[in-house]
């Protein structure tokens, strides 16, 4: 099984200069927690997730004006259309992270694997391991996307 099998497909994006209330308001939308951010050429730039907003937007006293792009994390992991599942994840469980932005040849972002779709389709070993990886508290964790 690929990402491609798995991946919720064209997800919502949001360009860097957009606000931080229009990012949430995108996820409320499409019932997510995170949100692609990509430029006009549509290439991926980086990523908004809730804890974004929580942890680099409202703890820092800062507006829901604020542009994504001082709140977003830009430190990627990717993976393509055709990653295996468990490649995807490795990458979830060695990043400590729950999503994975799906990227095309051109660098632009076709798809969103979570821990979610993994869940879905992969078997309960998998799902298991995955979700306890990526919950274990480290070091890097504790500072990964957040204030």
């Amino acid at each position: 099984m690929e990402a491609r099998d798995v991946m919720t497909p064209d997800p919502a994006c949001c360009s860097p200069s957009d606000s931080v209330k229009d990012a949430a308001a995108l996820m409320v939308g499409n019932d997510c927690g995170e949100i692609p951010v990509v430029d006009e050429g549509g290439q991926l730039v980086g990523v908004i997730t809730d804890r974004d907003i929580a942890c680099r937007c409202v703890a820092e006293g800062k507006s829901a004006d604020t542009p994504v792009e001082e709140v977003m994390s830009s430190s990627l992991v990717t993976v393509t259309p055709d990653a295996r599942v468990d490649e995807c994840c490795k990458k979830m469980e060695d990043n400590q992270v729950r999503r994975l932005p799906v990227v095309d040849d051109q660098g632009k972002c076709c798809g969103i694997v979570s821990q979610a779709d993994i869940a879905l389709h992969a078997d309960k070993a998998e799902t298991g391991n995955l979700v306890r990886e990526v919950s274990e508290e480290t070091e890097k964790a504790a500072t990964v996307g957040c204030c």
